[in-house]
């Protein structure tokens, strides 16, 4: 099975008042943010859709690129719905700087340096 690191995958960011929406499958506390591998000739802002659609029930409006991490397209998503935890997500939680969320290197990678793009 491919990491993280060699996967086609496309990630979300959706961001609130709250924070910054972050999932996790139940593995140890580690939350990541929505998204997941591209299928087979896949765009991975389809995938980045999907997942997101899939994993916590929100409907993005508007897609925005932001960045490759990795094998990962980043995208930026406004949003209509209320986030959820669905299928193999057990809960989600909104994350800020400072706060006591146990995220992932990558996320954190990826989320510090949306932050800095919006400085």
């Amino acid at each position: 099975m491919a990491g993280a690191h060699d996967r086609r995958r496309g990630t979300a960011i959706i961001e609130s008042q709250r924070g910054i929406l972050v999932v996790t499958h139940g593995n140890g506390g580690v939350y990541l943010l929505p998204g997941g591998g591209a299928r087979e000739k896949e765009l991975q802002i389809i995938a980045a859709i999907r997942e997101l659609k899939e994993e916590t029930g929100l409907y993005p409006i508007e897609v925005r690129y932001l960045f490759t991490h990795l094998k990962a397209k980043v995208f930026v998503m406004t949003v209509k719905g209320t986030p959820r935890p669905c299928n193999e997500i057990k809960k989600i939680a909104w994350y800020r700087p400072g706060s006591h969320i146990n995220i992932s290197r990558n996320t954190r990678t990826i989320i510090d340096r949306y932050l800095q793009m919006k400085e």
